[in-house]
């Protein structure tokens, strides 16, 4: 179980915002966009009852509950949630060490793998361009199912790019990965970079 600390000053000031909505029951959730990768950013959202997801955690404070994204839960270890006020009211900090640290290894399934690979090495390179590339799935024995985006989407490139960029680069960081089959329609040209 994670060992997130909400310290009190903070559980006192999300408090005071969920009093400001209109219905009863009203949370938080916790999670971390893009874990593990030089852009992850942690959040804190208000949850409606119902809106938690399936996996997630909760987390009983005071007069609240916080909800912990299950897939964010190992990186918010040692993470710390606190309220300083000041003169000009006050700041709620999150300080999440572990959200930036890789918790991928050749044991990690192969989704993964390629998620955190196309993060920290491949689209990092793609964004100069003003392009991305996400998983959409792994099929047939280990082939990654890719969709290309912005600059990327009907780029006269994106052949050389898949084949020698992408493909060569995944397969080199995971051996168990066999090939990417690209499923973007590019016959929009529309931001294409060539």
């Amino acid at each position: 179980m994670t060992a997130i600390n909400i310290t009190e000053a903070a559980q006192d000031y999300l408090l005071g915002l969920l009093k400001k909505q209109d219905k009863e029951g009203v949370g938080i959730r916790v999670f971390i966009e893009n874990p593990g990768t030089p852009q992850a950013e942690t959040c804190i959202a208000y949850c409606q009852p119902g809106e938690q997801q399936e996996g997630d955690r909760a987390l009983a404070l005071k007069d609240f509950t916080a909800w912990i994204d299950a897939v964010s839960e190992p990186f918010l270890e040692d993470a710390l949630v606190d309220y300083a006020a000041d003169r000009m009211g006050g700041q709620l900090t999150i300080k999440a060490p572990n959200a930036k640290v890789p918790m991928i290894d050749e044991d990690s399934p192969l989704s993964e793998q390629i998620h955190y690979y196309l993060q920290t090495e491949i689209n990092p390179n793609l964004a100069s361009h003003g392009g991305q590339v996400a998983l959409i799935e792994v099929v047939e024995d280990g082939i990654a199912v890719l969709r290309f985006g912005g600059g990327c989407q009907g780029c006269g490139m994106v052949d050389m790019t898949l084949k020698d960029g992408v493909e060569r680069t995944l397969k080199e960081r995971i051996p168990q990965l066999k090939g990417v089959r690209d499923v973007t329609d590019h016959s929009n040209r529309e931001n294409a970079y060539y």
